[in-house]
């Protein structure tokens, strides 16, 4: 049957109404987050335990026991959203002020997906050392460091020290946030299709932060690195590229997956790798038109493509399909089978808080990574249903959980808890978060959004 092709010009004018709204309600609330309180204050008395006198004590013990801090302070589920405003979603380096309204919107995925106080932190410097000991300099104050929105390939560099360096979980969601979904995304239609995960070919389309930290994922995950061929903006990666090898000391990571992966030492381009190969994921530049349909139909047979530029994916879906795709991923909320961030980080730092992590290791990214695969498996897979929306709550406890139970299994949590807690942990949580903000509206605390 002849796939149904949706009118381009409405499917355009629907992404653009977010952009048309935002400034309108952005106005309205003067942004999306703000600090409230969580104790009880029953009279006047109440300030002086909750600040002076009262307070010097629980200090005191916290001078003597540095982990008290996680016991008389809300340290474990504060988590700063630092951003140098350097490639701020397709924008690219729009500075900090301009990043700010992004990292507010992060804010609000933490609180109300996971239940997590996060708080904006914007910096006035692209030097990555000055970025590196800032926050290092605040991480006293927080539970975990969630780095967003820094340009490539500064951003690998400052991940890696900034993990070495600090005894609370560094995240960098634009690495292994995506990495953790679309892994998840990859596993779910590899059994729609009936493939195994550890024996198809991949070419990974784009070689910034996003899919450099989805390779690594995917080789801890068990692929072998002969079966990925990685695609950067002048063709694939091998060792004979000489511009890789130059610019090695400053990306030493492409460097390093042009000698580890393309197992056939394929040369060219997109069409050069995409042929005859099981998985296309790419997150390189907006199309339509960056992905032709004759290079899908090249693929291997029951091919799944994820196609995840924003705002519009390299290759339509119908044009994929029509192509032969059997299982077809976008960024968007308007297609089927969104693979989407916001699906990974509230769970996983959820988890990782519930448990005072060290750290988030890879291995804990893929059990969030099963985690949403199973959620999905559960309800039913299909061509168009690989992976849950954001509205499925379930997936987030089922993350939370999971992560935790990872981070307890490998060490680096700093309490351990029952997997029945963890569950009752993430669900009180997540569930106190949205109770709180429908209060709010319904009591008119927070106004309704304006008719635009």
């Amino acid at each position: 049957m002849e796939p149904r092709k949706p009118n381009v010009e409405e499917l355009l004018n629907k992404a653009k109404e977010p952009a048309r709204k935002a400034p309108a309600w952005h106005a309205q609330y003067r942004g999306k987050v703000s600090v409230t309180l969580k104790c009880a204050i029953t009279d006047y008395q109440d300030f002086g335990i909750w600040y002076t006198p009262g307070v010097a004590q629980p200090c005191r013990e916290i001078a003597e026991n540095p982990e008290k801090v996680f016991e008389y302070t809300n340290k474990g589920n504060f988590v700063a959203v630092v951003s140098d405003g350097t490639r701020v979603l397709g924008l690219g380096d729009i500075g900090p002020q301009a990043g700010l309204p992004v990292m507010e919107g992060k804010a609000l995925l933490f609180k109300y997906l996971g239940g997590v106080d996060a708080f904006p932190v914007t910096l006035d410097t692209k030097d990555p050392d000055e970025l590196i000991r800032t926050v290092k300099l605040i991480g006293p104050a927080f539970g975990g460091i969630n780095l967003e929105d820094i340009a490539s390939p500064k951003c690998f560099r400052i991940l890696d020290e900034l993990r070495e360096q600090m005894d609370i979980p560094v995240w960098h969601d634009d690495q292994q946030g995506t990495a953790s979904i679309t892994l998840a995304g990859v596993i779910n239609a590899l059994k729609v299709v009936a493939k195994d995960p550890q024996k198809v070919t991949y070419a990974v389309i784009g070689s910034g932060a996003a899919n450099i930290a989805f390779v690594r994922v995917l080789l801890t995950y068990g692929v072998p690195a002969e079966n990925v061929i990685m695609v950067d903006s002048k063709g694939i990666l091998h060792p004979g590229r000489e511009d890789l090898e130059r610019d090695k000391e400053n990306n030493p990571y492409k460097w390093d997956y042009a000698q580890r992966t393309n197992g056939e030492r394929r040369t060219g381009g997109m069409a050069e790798a995409l042929d005859g190969v099981d998985v296309c994921v790419a997150a390189s530049k907006s199309g339509p038109g960056v992905i032709h349909p004759d290079w899908i139909r090249a693929m291997a047979k029951d091919a799944v493509v994820f196609a995840c530029a924003n705002p519009v994916p390299e290759i339509w879906p119908w044009e994929a399909e029509e192509a032969g795709a059997k299982v077809i991923g976008t960024g968007r909320s308007d297609f089927n089978n969104q693979i989407n961030n916001s699906l990974g980080f509230p769970g996983i730092f959820r988890g990782t808080l519930d448990v005072f992590a060290r750290t988030i290791t890879d291995e804990m990214a893929i059990s969030a990574a099963e985690a949403i695969a199973r959620t999905a498996e559960e309800k039913g897979l299909s061509e168009t249903y690989i992976v849950p929306t954001m509205m499925e709550w379930e997936v987030f406890i089922n993350e939370a959980v999971d992560v935790a139970m990872k981070a307890i299994e490998q060490g680096v949590a700093r309490r351990t808890l029952t997997k029945s807690q963890l569950e009752q942990r993430a669900s009180e949580m997540i569930k106190h978060a949205r109770q709180e903000t429908e209060l709010l509206m319904k009591h008119g605390h927070i106004a309704q959004p304006p008719q635009v």
